[in-house]
């Protein structure tokens, strides 16, 4: 019988996970996007773009998947909680359908860092430490930096464009990943960065902002990531992940 995987993607770990299980015999791999990011980079194998309207949508998906990996980034804890809970009782069929979380290592705290539980909190220490914010954060989360930041000459860049209307002192700027040390270096010396904001995503294709903030000595504000759903599984490593579905048969 051909297994069927659901992998909840939009993530560099995601599209490994695809491409690893789609080369294996009798595996049927299909990756969900939420849709936020025009034109994304697609997996390998089936795809669909879209939310699915909540736990209760996400759970009637279900009656044709047999394993969940849920590979969304760090940060997207709506989506981990949903996978979580659709998860958690069993189906109408009877079935429980097993969840993996994959999910890429933080990066190790460093000197220099100052860590924020919150958008806001990190909003309020980077008005502390600087006047010229390089933020890094998305554009779904810039409206919470507006209280704190918006007298300051603020450089947000994300993949798209925001809604809401920026401060006439703030410059928004849109481009993807990955990023170099030296276009990194570029854009900071020019805006004059005295102060980085960004979330604790781990990965490699954002880090090269975090050395050259060390290069500068320019303190860094670093929202932590949300704490994990309870009684989920979870790996960091791709390879281990795919194992792990292969059980599943």
């Amino acid at each position: 019988m051909t297994l069927r995987v659901l992998i909840l993607g939009g993530t560099t770990e995601g599209r490994e996970l695809a491409k690893v299980l789609a080369e294996q015999p009798d595996v049927s791999v299909l990756s969900s996007l939420a849709g936020a990011v025009p034109k994304p980079r697609l997996p390998v194998g089936q795809v669909r773009i879209g939310g699915f309207g909540g736990v209760d949508g996400l759970r009637a998906a279900l009656a044709e998947i047999d394993v969940v990996v849920d590979a969304t980034h760090p940060f997207a804890q709506g989506m981990s909680a949903n996978a979580a809970a659709a998860c958690a009782t069993p189906l109408p069929d009877g079935r429980r359908i097993p969840l993996l979380r994959l999910e890429r290592p933080a990066w190790p705290v460093e000197d220099g860092w100052h860590l924020a539980a919150t958008h806001e909190q990190a909003a309020e220490l980077a008005a502390d430490l600087g006047k010229r914010p390089f933020v890094t954060v998305g554009r779904n989360e810039l409206a919470r930096y507006l209280p704190a930041l918006g007298g300051c000459a603020v450089l947000a860049r994300m993949v798209q464009a925001p809604d809401l209307v920026a401060p006439d002192a703030w410059r928004i700027i849109t481009s993807r990943g990955p990023y170099t040390f030296d276009g990194d270096l570029a854009i900071m010396r020019e805006h004059g960065t005295d102060v980085l904001v960004t979330k604790n995503s781990g990965g490699h294709f954002t880090r090269p902002k975090m050395d050259v903030a060390r290069e500068l000595g320019i303190p860094c504000v670093v929202v932590e990531r949300p704490h994990p759903a309870d009684g989920v599984e979870t790996v960091s490593d791709v390879d281990e992940a795919a194992a792990w579905v292969l059980r599943q048969r």
